[in-house]
């Protein structure tokens, strides 16, 4: 969209009052049906995404984000019901770049046969994503860090595959790594060691996309989206911060080290209480995920640094989330993610930009599916033309700038994974299990796939889940008063709202487009 600001011809000095009110009504409609673009000029806001890995935000995982609160969070608005529709890695990114649910982009876990960076994929949402539509508005792009946990592997096309949209491209070849990598750059292998100053990927990626933002064309606007492996075992903090929080523990109120009871089986299988060689273990991975966020929380700085010595602080959204959250010893369970409780599926997600009030607390429930909505909002492509279940919430953030509607329920879904047979460090539970520890507790399964609604108006706070296994378990929670979850209500609840719920549930797992938007 064009605009016109001074210059040119100096109008006649006589003019007819029609054809000044013709003009005057012309500028109006124009200003009045432009998009967010012209809140700062003619321009589009350009948009950054930091996209962190495995960080909570239950247990305190923004506690070493001091830089990032105050430059993102207190500059602008921090969502405090942020929710990732499945909790892993691959499906939730998958989400995130598609704006579509897992029963919709059909990326189940983090294996090729589950689809992950899978031919399937990239033929079909990936084809779609969002970073193809910013390209048709001139958005200029730049991807750095993780992509997708099978992303370059031979089965997977290689390095040689380069998403659609991305105008210069640094991914990770697979999953989290800090040193001794490959990345694809621009589609060729380019083969990493373990010199900190030459090789750790958070502050490789930092320094190329800020070497990106040097060599932009002032004249369009760009979309940077850093991905680091942080906080992702195997945890490896740069040296300036390995001594940091020595003393921290992982939290241990709320679930933590609380019995499964009244859960699903994977949840009843783990010793409770669990044994000294567990706690150690997962509090060394508790300080740890703490110390690699510290160069994170550099990253926000310096980028924020470098926007405002550009001059496009003021017209760029920033946003910082995660793909998941994470547990550390809630209901026995040692650390991972999978599960269907508030610490594995609620998420950080602060954002600064152009029409948004600084110091915004926002209530209201926001998935990780909706920022591709958000983002081509931003960009000014019309959403009725996009293929996405998630909604733009730029109406929460700035609702100066857009008019929107507050979800009343929504989708939690997760597609077990197990191994075929039985896990050496865990024979007695037989196949079918996957991510097991030395004292035979197992975080995943087959039959851990579940699907659960959940809401939260501010009068009904409520999750309900259905298991797809033979006991075609359900568990279901108040979280208003009882929002760690130690109680599963499923046998005490009105047998009526149960009903409400498992209709809502099915309507949720068939939906595609409007319908996950607008179900009653």
């Amino acid at each position: 969209m064009s605009g016109g600001r001074g210059g040119g011809a100096a109008a006649p000095r006589r003019r007819s009052g029609g054809r000044a009110a013709a003009a005057a009504l012309t500028l109006l409609t124009a200003l009045l049906t432009c998009c967010v673009r012209c809140a700062e000029g003619v321009k589009p806001s350009n948009i950054v995404l930091v996209l962190v890995d495995d960080q909570d935000i239950v247990l305190g995982g923004m506690t070493p984000m001091k830089k990032t609160k105050e430059l993102i969070g207190e500059a602008g608005a921090t969502f405090v019901n942020a929710f990732t529709v499945t909790p892993l890695c691959c499906p939730s990114r998958s989400g995130i770049l598609s704006g579509r649910y897992p029963h919709n982009h059909e990326v189940r876990n983090n294996s090729l046969s589950g689809n992950c960076s899978s031919a399937q994929w990239q033929k079909g949402p990936e084809a779609e994503a969002f970073p193809v539509y910013l390209g048709k508005q001139k958005y200029q792009t730049f991807f750095g860090g993780k992509y997708l946990n099978q992303y370059g592997t031979k089965a997977a096309g290689d390095v040689d595959h380069i998403p659609p949209g991305w105008d210069q491209w640094n991914a990770l070849v697979g999953n989290s790594q800090y040193y001794n990598y490959t990345l694809s750059v621009n589609g060729k292998a380019e083969q990493h060691g373990d010199s900190y100053e030459k090789d750790y990927l958070t502050d490789l990626i930092l320094n190329r996309s800020l070497s990106f933002l040097d060599d932009r064309s002032p004249q369009h606007p760009f979309f940077v989206m850093l991905a680091p492996p942080a906080p992702h075992s195997p945890w490896t903090a740069a040296p300036q911060y390995q001594k940091e929080f020595n003393n921290v523990q992982a939290p241990r109120d709320g679930s933590f080290d609380k019995p499964g009871k009244d859960k699903h089986w994977l949840l009843r299988q783990p010793a409770n209480p669990m044994p000294n060689s567990s706690l150690t273990f997962l509090d060394n991975a508790y300080r740890r995920r703490w110390q690699a966020l510290l160069s994170v929380d550099d990253m926000v700085e310096k980028l924020v640094k470098k926007l405002d010595s550009i001059n496009e602080l003021n017209n760029t959204y920033i946003f910082y989330t995660s793909d998941n959250g994470y547990h550390t010893g809630q209901f026995s369970l040692p650390i991972d993610k999978r599960q269907l409780y508030e610490f594995d599926i609620r998420t950080p997600l602060l954002v600064r930009g152009p029409g948004i009030k600084p110091n915004q607390t926002i209530k209201a429930p926001v998935l990780n599916i909706d920022l591709a909505s958000t983002f081509l909002d931003i960009s000014g492509v019309n959403l009725s033309t996009v293929n996405v279940d998630g909604q733009s919430f730029l109406a929460q953030m700035a609702p100066s700038l857009r008019n929107g509607t507050v979800r009343p329920f929504f989708l939690i879904e997760y597609t077990g994974e197990g191994n075929p047979t039985k896990d050496p460090t865990c024979p007695k539970l037989g196949p079918g299990v996957s991510q097991c520890f030395p004292d035979c507790v197992c975080e995943d399964a087959f039959n851990n796939t579940y699907a659960c609604v959940r809401t939260l108006d501010g009068k009904q706070d409520l999750q309900y889940c259905e298991f797809a296994d033979s006991e075609s378990f359900v568990e279901m929670y108040n979280m208003t008063s009882d929002p760690h979850q130690l109680e599963n209500i499923v046998k005490k609840v009105d047998p009526s709202i149960l009903q409400d719920m498992n209709q809502r549930l099915i309507k949720l797992q068939s939906c595609m487009g409007d319908s996950c938007r607008n179900i009653k």
